[in-house]
């Protein structure tokens, strides 16, 4: 029932009663005094008026109703007609948005025909494409930020100074034969040196409004200390590879230091001899615990290669024995961004027993710094990101490179 309507019928109800009332008290005045009160008149006067009021209103009320109900009938009959193959029936021009938005507020999306659900679109404001507001996803679509495995292989130790410095052996003495009775004399040849390894200062600094801050649908400062650690753990990788030294940690690939094994062709092929000789360039101790290391670029190269009999030397890991690791030639390995393609004069693929030739010292973990002062005329707030590590090739001997030949 309409709110009107049942708001109109209990004050008409109330009236009524109010009515009776006073009548009944009218009657027994006139039984008292033989006469009635002129002020109960008067108030049986106004109630009356007032039922009349109510009656007359309540009659709009449902002239109203059933007007509203034949507006309905009336809409569900030109349905009928247009759906009716040749009806014959002429019917000049229909406001489907109105025709629609009625049905849609009576019968839900689902009562909807075809040509309705066009006449509501969200493509302007006056067909109710205002009330389709659009979605907003509190989500950063990132791309994927590759990082070296070169942590996870190498040794890692951590200090409490700029730099450490590790006692090495240089050179060996060779034992001698001699007589019975000879004369011995001195071997030398035995000689020690202080390897140094310093720690270099990484840093990121970014400035993000105090209303960015304030207002962003997610929180901010946790995407960007996200962002500081992968972009960091980044920037160490490539240096651990190919570094110079200079202001950062020097690479395993840097310069000449570790012994290199030459491709026999310049281009970016690589064949089974070669990897072959690279694993047999290591000595037996070494390559016991040696890993290979290129990236997925070069193990594409490396999967399609075959031995004599026509088999492909790359071994899965689920082949024949569950849990083993991926192999090349009977070594596993671990793809690393940063090495080189496979490319005249590159080195593409390193092997080495890694805890004992390369050691990566942390300094200070990843720091960050928020700082809402410096910037502050300007409406930013500054994070300031630093990490300090080093990392060195402590034994040459324990790793090998492929170089590819220089055209």
């Amino acid at each position: 029932m309409d709110d009107n309507l049942k708001t109109y019928l209990e004050g008409l109800n109330g009236a009524f009663e109010e009515f009776k009332a006073t009548n009944d008290q009218r009657l027994s005045e006139i039984e008292k005094k033989g006469e009635a009160d002129p002020l109960v008149e008067a108030k049986l006067a106004k109630i009356e008026a007032d039922l009349d009021r109510f009656e007359n209103v309540n009659q709009k009320l449902v002239q109203q109703e059933k007007a509203a109900e034949g507006f309905a009938d009336k809409l569900d009959s030109i349905e009928t007609m247009l759906k009716r193959p040749n009806s014959g029936a002429e019917v000049k021009e229909i406001d489907f948005s109105l025709k629609a938005w009625d049905k849609f507020m009576r019968k839900g999306q689902e009562g909807l025909d075809a040509e309705e659900t066009k006449a509501l679109t969200v493509g302007t404001a006056a067909t109710a494409g205002n009330l389709a507001p659009e979605e907003y996803v509190a989500e950063i679509i990132k791309i994927v930020t590759e990082i070296s495995p070169v942590r996870s292989v190498a040794r890692v130790r951590q200090t409490n100074s700029k730099e450490i410095e590790i006692p090495q052996k240089t050179a060996n003495f060779a034992a001698a034969w001699t007589a019975e009775t000879g004369t011995r004399s001195e071997t030398t040849g035995y000689t020690t040196a202080l390897k140094t390894i310093a720690t270099h200062e990484a840093y990121a600094l970014v400035d993000i409004s105090s209303q960015l801050l304030e207002d962003a649908a997610f929180n901010m400062e946790a995407e960007m200390n996200t962002e500081f650690a992968e972009q960091f753990a980044k920037a160490e990788g490539a240096a651990f590879i190919s570094g110079n030294g200079t202001n950062k940690p020097t690479g395993i690939t840097n310069g000449n230091v570790v012994a290199h094994t030459a491709t026999g062709a310049a281009s970016a092929a690589i064949s089974t001899d070669n990897l072959m000789d690279l694993v047999h360039g290591l000595k037996s101790e070494y390559a016991a615990n040696a890993t290979m290391m290129f990236n997925r670029a070069t193990l594409g190269i490396i999967r399609k290669l075959k031995d004599t009999a026509g088999q492909y030397i790359f071994q899965t890991g689920f082949s024949g024995q569950s849990g083993a690791p991926n192999t090349i030639i009977g070594t596993p390995y671990v793809e690393a961004p940063d090495v080189a393609d496979a490319a005249s004069g590159a080195k593409s693929v390193i092997i080495g027993d890694f805890r004992r030739g390369y050691m990566i010292v942390d300094r200070i973990a990843l720091s960050v710094l928020r700082d809402p002062y410096s910037q502050a005329s300007t409406g930013l707030v500054r994070y300031i990101a630093r990490k300090r590590v080093g990392g060195e090739v402590v034994l040459a001997e324990a790793m090998r490179v492929l170089k590819h030949a220089t055209s």
